[in-house]
């Protein structure tokens, strides 16, 4: 049997699926519904936690409150280390493609609130390029940070996907079933495969190429796009993924990347580098994991194994237990 929940979340939407047999349901849970109610109550007190932690939007969250001692070295909780530890840890694995420390050139762009309360204005782009790579002046030292002044922390490229993975498996362990979580295109599973298995439709806009994969229990897919989260800059389209190494918003020669991996986080990293990779994408992630990308003429390019998207199920099935 299976319920799923959607409901609006961080300015996208949130959708978690459950799968369970109703002879072995957890104690005190009745039938299906009480079980997606049951895992949705978990869902939303971790990523209340999350939010609470580090949502650079709110002026109360612990990221925000510690922010002026940074420069200096602040005392951090369990929760915010791991999520620092994940994006330094992405930011190394993609060479720097994804930096978590491009907040304060984010917020020069304009995306300085909540994606829907930023308005499109004449205001000049102000670019922040240096040669230096902001992460690796991080300092994260058992639970103490230390970010340089000239940096700002944005974990918005891994955040998403973290909490992904690490809600679905604790609603898994919780209330041992099979669980799917997909945080606005990253898409976390957790809990033995469910009979009928995971099939995830990867399409990021209405018009899109479209395809849908079988994904193993326990596996991820995450989507980065340049269609979503844009705004007008000084008559210039802006988007939220921006190359480290000029400071604007990577240059749009992929619509969407998405990659499978055995971690959202990890496929995340992946996707969002790619797109900041630009033309050299494919051949960066064919070694590295199964990714499908639609470039800016809408036309479908795949590489590490990803099948085709007329290809069978077994197929996509394949590819995810390779990524």
């Amino acid at each position: 049997m299976r319920a799923s929940s959607l409901w609006s979340l961080w300015s996208t939407d949130a959708v978690l699926v459950v799968d369970g047999d109703t002879e072995r349901l957890p104690r005190g849970i009745r039938d299906i519904d009480e079980l997606r109610d049951a895992a949705r109550e978990i869902a939303d007190r971790e990523l209340a936690l999350v939010d609470a932690a580090l949502n650079r939007f709110r002026g109360d969250s612990e990221l925000n409150r510690i922010a002026a001692d940074l420069p200096t070295g602040a005392p951090i909780s369990a929760l915010l280390t791991e999520y620092v530890g994940a994006a330094l840890d992405a930011a190394r694995l993609t060479e720097g493609a994804v930096d978590p420390t491009l907040g304060r050139h984010l917020s020069a762009l304009g995306y300085d609130r909540d994606i829907e309360l930023v308005l499109d204005d004449d205001r000049p782009v102000r670019a922040i390029a240096t040669d230096v790579a902001g992460w690796q002046r991080v300092e994260l030292r058992g639970r103490r940070l230390r970010v340089p002044a000239d940096r700002t922390l944005d974990l918005g490229a891994t955040a998403k996907a973290l909490a992904a993975d690490r809600v679905a498996a604790t609603i898994a362990a919780r209330l041992d079933c099979s669980v799917l979580l997909s945080l606005g295109g990253d898409v976390s599973t957790a809990g033995p495969e469910p009979r009928d298995g995971w099939h995830v439709r990867v399409q990021d806009l209405p018009d899109e190429p479209a395809t849908t994969v079988r994904v193993t229990a326990g596996h991820a897919v995450a989507t980065s796009s340049t269609l979503r989260r844009r705004w007008i800059r000084g008559g210039e389209t802006m988007h939220h993924i921006v190359d480290p190494r000029t400071g604007l918003p990577a240059d749009p020669i992929w619509r969407t990347v998405t990659v499978a991996a055995s971690r959202c986080v990890l496929a995340n990293a992946y996707a969002t580098a790619a797109i900041v990779r630009g033309a050299s994408a494919r051949e960066w992630l064919a070694d590295r994991a199964p990714a499908r990308l639609v470039d800016r003429e809408g036309q479908v390019h795949t590489v590490g194994g990803w099948p085709a998207d007329d290809a069978p199920a077994h197929a996509a099935r394949e590819a995810m237990s390779r990524g």
